[in-house]
């Protein structure tokens, strides 16, 4: 693991097991334990195609369970996974070579998707009136963030598994946003059938193979 983010400021994770298949970012210097998987990414683009309604249901289908709990397997639900053309992992963050413009700007346009989802349920965590930010006594290291007294007993309920359960109608248009930039990546529209979706999918999956 810390030959994979070494270099990195934060990584992608996801738990082994949920009841949503939620991706979220952690500091590199987080050490996760076997009930969460990493992505070694750092970009958006990356965070925002894994959080899509497209890899979501691939993961569902390809995906093992544990009673009525999907799990995540990254041999079948990820190395699987057929990214927007271009927009492969290996090729969307840090590389030298810039994207072509069209490209580009579906990149973008997934980027900016996908960090305004991510800073609306951070918001939504950890409200900055709810909270103190300590910096951390070792260098390096996330601040700290400290509930005031008189919300602590309100922030224990804001996990996301409880936010994914309310989908306030921010999270569904913010979700609808990231939906449409990877479905604009893909050059499909915005609402395919769930079984379309997998179609296609299986379909772009297949034509990959056959090229090698």
């Amino acid at each position: 693991m810390r030959s994979e983010v070494s270099g990195l400021t934060r990584y992608i994770a996801t738990p082994r097991i949920s009841k949503y298949r939620i991706f979220i970012w952690l500091d590199a210097s987080v050490l996760i334990d076997d009930g969460v998987y990493l992505i070694a990414r750092s970009d958006d683009v990356t965070f925002g195609t894994l959080h899509s309604r497209f890899h979501e249901l691939w993961a569902l289908r390809l995906g093992t369970s544990l009673e009525d709990r999907p799990r995540y397997t990254p041999t079948t639900c990820f190395e699987t996974f057929p990214f927007p053309a271009g927009l492969q992992p290996n090729r969307n963050a840090l590389s030298p070579t810039p994207l072509p413009e069209g490209e580009g700007l579906k990149a973008a346009a997934i980027a900016d998707a996908a960090r305004r989802l991510n800073e609306l349920r951070e918001n939504w965590l950890n409200p900055p009136e709810w909270v103190d930010r300590i910096p951390e006594i070792v260098l390096g290291y996330p601040d700290r963030l400290i509930p005031k007294p008189e919300h602590a007993a309100e922030l224990k309920q804001r996990t996301l598994t409880h936010l994914y359960n309310q989908r306030p109608t921010w999270l569904i248009n913010a979700h609808r946003a990231l939906d449409e930039a990877v479905a604009a990546a893909y050059g499909w529209p915005a609402d395919l059938s769930d079984d379309e979706v997998l179609r296609r999918l299986l379909e772009l999956n297949r034509a990959r193979a056959e090229k090698g």
